[in-house]
């Protein structure tokens, strides 16, 4: 003769107890959701302080009348391919006019034009003419718009001051101010932009790529962009791994925590009401 516990399957046929599972999925992905918009529309929100409707017009390089100093770069360039090529020493000078005249004349730097110019170049840092395009506020795709999320451009306009670096065979720059004129830029903004992985599109490019992955040093000095590639050396990242993703780490680590907490309090809600039900058909 079996027996039964009526209490027991009570609770086995509680629609509590059986979906205790998919409520707790709803609820976190419902909490991912909020969590994830929220913070998008408070970081665009902060990035519209100190951003532009519309860019400005960066200087490009006048291609005529410099006939003379674009053949001396292409001079120097080949000089330099020359001796990577021979497994020598190669170093490559370029001042800020030759570095303008590179971006003006050569199609791989195309996408650079009118939005990145070289101003000066100091002992320790170079200052940078900048209006870089950034996604606005998110909305409902308009039109012909692809998609259903679209979003306005906004434009950060102004002095990029920076120096040069490598981190994991890349030429980067380690942005240390920016300057905007009549708005503060936070030192959260600056901290996520730095490293600028201005040539992280140039990694698998036939010529730039191998060379930017020969380079064991960089620097300024005399008022020149310095690259140095010495046979036997090994280069030394100036800017590690780490750096570069810092800002995905701490948005993932702030990210977790928050997670982390809703989970306990969702559990322990869900925890308390299962002991009263307990309790309650004890």
């Amino acid at each position: 003769m079996s027996t039964r516990n009526p209490v027991g399957d009570e609770s086995s046929r509680s629609p509590l107890a059986g979906c205790l599972i998919l409520i707790i999925a709803v609820l976190v992905l419902v909490f991912l959701i909020v969590f994830s918009t929220l913070v998008l529309f408070r970081q665009h929100a902060e990035i519209a302080k100190f951003t532009f409707a519309e860019p400005v017009a960066i200087e490009i390089a006048s291609l005529p009348g410099n006939e003379q100093p674009l053949g001396l770069l292409a001079e120097e360039l080949r000089r330099f391919q020359l001796a990577l090529d021979r497994d020598e020493t190669a170093e490559l000078r370029l001042d800020a006019a030759a570095i303008n005249l590179a971006i003006a004349a050569f199609d791989e730097f195309a996408d650079l034009r009118g939005t990145f110019r070289i101003t000066d170049i100091g002992v320790d840092t170079m200052r940078v003419a900048i209006s870089f395009p950034l996604n606005g506020r998110p909305r409902l795709a308009r039109g012909d718009e692809p998609g259903w999320i679209a979003s306005d451009r906004m434009y950060l306009n102004g002095t990029m001051i920076a120096r040069p670096a490598l981190t994991n065979g890349e030429l980067v720059l380690e942005v240390i101010a920016l300057e905007v004129e009549g708005r503060v830029v936070p030192e959260e903004f600056i901290g996520r932009l730095s490293p600028y992985r201005i040539c992280e599109r140039y990694r698998d490019h036939a010529f730039i790529g191998p060379a930017m992955k020969r380079l064991t040093r960089v620097g300024l000095a005399d008022g020149r962009l310095v690259l140095t590639s010495i046979p036997g050396e090994s280069p030394k990242d100036t800017i590690g791994r780490d750096q570069v993703d810092s800002a995905a780490s701490r948005f993932f680590s702030v990210f977790a925590i928050a997670a982390s907490v809703f989970l306990v309090l969702a559990g322990s809600f869900v925890f308390i009401g299962l002991r009263a039900r307990s309790r309650r058909s004890g």
